[in-house]
């Protein structure tokens, strides 16, 4: 056996010799030794700015920090309405539809008896909906790289269709946030439409190829063609003064006020500016959903007991703040309000053309005794 004095100095010198050969290589002048150095320097840098999500091509919103809290309009959860009283106040309109009675009953699935209850209604924060000019980057996820595959960017067609120059294409994400049930707030699990209790990726643009694709969109919703005329468009300027005022037209389906028209439902569109151009998609977005029967109604009295399909966009059950890249902390606006209102100093030059925006619903529920 060797005595530990030998052994501690076979060790060191070990150790001296591996550090010996790692220093070699950068070794071989001042020149050489110096630029070793440097890429060092860079590759610590560019790791450090992947773990910080300080990549501008791909930045981060911050939502899973202190501004989850302090960017979120909750003054914007107002008025809560219950057993047909409004109260609170608050910056939120009531939808025309919401439901207005006091008493309500609901089935028990269990034994299919009904149960008596009250009304209780409210604007609740439930989507998170993301625009990127990058396919698969998530700002919400704190600038992490979605694995979507390759994904065919606007500009990049084989055949120049598409120019850059005049217009605008986004790919969305679109996320489930029920922040109300993760803080174990107000809402009842009944009253959860869709089911989420947490946040949760529900569905990516860069796997929809109707979204890449206008003739493709088309066949999902083929009523596009009865609007598809200048009088239709035209038309829409109602729906802009009306959403300005804060009740969008609802029976202009078509039209999302003063951003343009929703048809058809594809991420492309002639580009008006940065914050109207990607609001515009996320309401092209939903109302995609809501064509597809994934995103559900929860407005009116049939919805009481439960949230029911909804095909056509229901622009009176929504509203919007933006999150990112400048929060809308102390507002709020609907579908179709002109930027002028809500949209001054949103764009921030430098940070790319990302956008995230909170999607707000309004639930009426029956809150059984």
């Amino acid at each position: 056996m060797l005595s530990r004095s030998v052994r501690f100095g076979l060790c060191l010198f070990l150790l001296l010799f591996s550090v010996t050969l790692m220093a070699a290589p950068g070794d071989t002048g001042g020149t050489g030794g110096s630029n070793d150095t440097g890429g060092a320097e860079d590759s610590g840098d560019e790791g450090e700015g992947e773990g910080e999500g300080n990549d501008f091509s791909c930045p981060s919103a911050e939502l899973i920090s202190g501004r989850m809290i302090t960017d979120i309009c909750w003054s914007c959860l107002f008025p809560i309405k219950v057993a047909g009283v409004a109260l609170g106040g608050g910056s939120g309109r009531i939808p025309d539809d919401a439901a207005d009675q006091i008493f309500c009953a609901c089935e028990d699935d269990a034994d299919g008896t009904f149960q008596p209850g009250l009304t209780m209604s409210m604007w609740e924060p439930a989507r998170i909906v993301e625009l990127v000019k990058t396919p698969g980057c998530s700002p919400t996820l704190g600038g992490a790289r979605l694995p979507t595959g390759s994904s065919r960017e606007k500009g990049k067609s084989a055949d120049g269709e598409y120019d850059n120059s005049d217009v605008s294409f986004y790919h969305y994400h679109y996320y489930a946030f029920p922040i109300l049930l993760m803080l174990d707030l107000f809402v009842e699990t009944r009253c959860n439409a869709g089911g989420f209790i947490e946040m949760d990726l529900m569905y990516l643009s860069e796997l929809d190829p109707t979204w890449n694709n206008d003739e493709l969109a088309f066949f999902t919703s083929p009523e596009a063609a009865a609007v598809a005329n200048p009088i239709a468009v035209a038309a829409c300027a109602a729906d802009a003064v009306g959403a300005t005022a804060g009740r969008p037209l609802q029976r202009m389906f078509w039209c999302a006020g003063s951003w343009g028209t929703l048809y058809p439902l594809s991420g492309h569109d002639t580009s008006t500016g940065m914050v109207s151009d990607t609001n515009l998609a996320a309401a092209k977005a939903v109302a995609a959903l809501h064509r597809r029967g994934l995103t559900r109604g929860t407005t009116g009295s049939r919805n009481l007991c439960g949230s029911s399909i909804e095909p056509m966009f229901p622009k009176d059950q929504y509203k919007w703040s933006m999150f990112f890249p400048r929060a809308e902390a102390d507002g709020d606006h609907v579908t179709g309000e002109t930027t002028l209102k809500w949209g001054w100093g949103r764009s921030i030059p430098g940070m790319g053309e990302d956008a995230v925006y909170m999607l707000w619903r309004w639930n009426d529920c029956c809150m059984v005794f």
